[in-house]
Formats: C-alpha cells, structure tokens, sequence
C-alpha cells in the first residue's frame, strides 16, 4: 500500500491526501481522483479510480460501481507500475482536459 500510495502521489504535484468515506484517498485539486483499499473477497489491495466510467481497459474491474472502476495488485507479484502509473495519468488528463469539473 506505502508503494501504491508513493506511486500515485509522484504523478503530480497537484494531488493530495484526505481521508473520505473512513478510507485514504487521493484528490487532484481537490476533486476526489482514486483511493486505496483491500478487496474482502479477493483479499488483494486495489487503486479505485473515481471516473472509472471512462476507461475500457480489460484489466479493470467494475463489479457494483456505476462511476468507479479497480485495479486489482496482487501482492505476490511486482506491482506493475508501468501499468499503473499509465492508467493514473489517463485519469489525470480527465481532470487536466476539463472532462472532470474541478472547484474554482
């Protein structure tokens, strides 16, 4: 989670920490962008991405979430940061490109 969590915030200066909905989440301008949390049945921790809705990528999961979609890490493997930090700077972009509305 501490290498997920450094992985996310290298991405950009302009992403913060908060604490939303008793988990650590991720905020680009103060706009929620992605959180961590473990998977219950899966036991695996994932990176939630907030507007999931835009991504098609085989490898995300949607399950119940009409928004947000999931990148399973499994713990037993190296993380894939090429992967990841692909899919963080696409999210960004949603935000950066005004796909997202950011406050002020």
């Amino acid at each position: 989670m501490l290498a997920l969590r450094s992985i996310i915030l290298k991405q950009d200066s302009n992403i913060s920490v908060a604490w939303k909905y008793s988990m650590p989440f991720f905020c680009y301008r103060g706009k929620m962008f992605c959180y961590l949390w473990m998977h219950k049945k899966m036991n695996q921790p994932y990176i939630g991405i907030v507007e999931g809705r835009f991504f098609d990528e085989p490898f995300f999961i949607q399950e119940k979430r009409s928004r947000m979609k999931i990148i399973l890490i499994d713990p037993d493997k190296n993380i894939p940061v090429k992967r990841v930090e692909d899919v963080l700077q696409k999210a960004l972009n949603l935000y950066r490109d005004g796909i997202v509305k950011i406050k002020g």
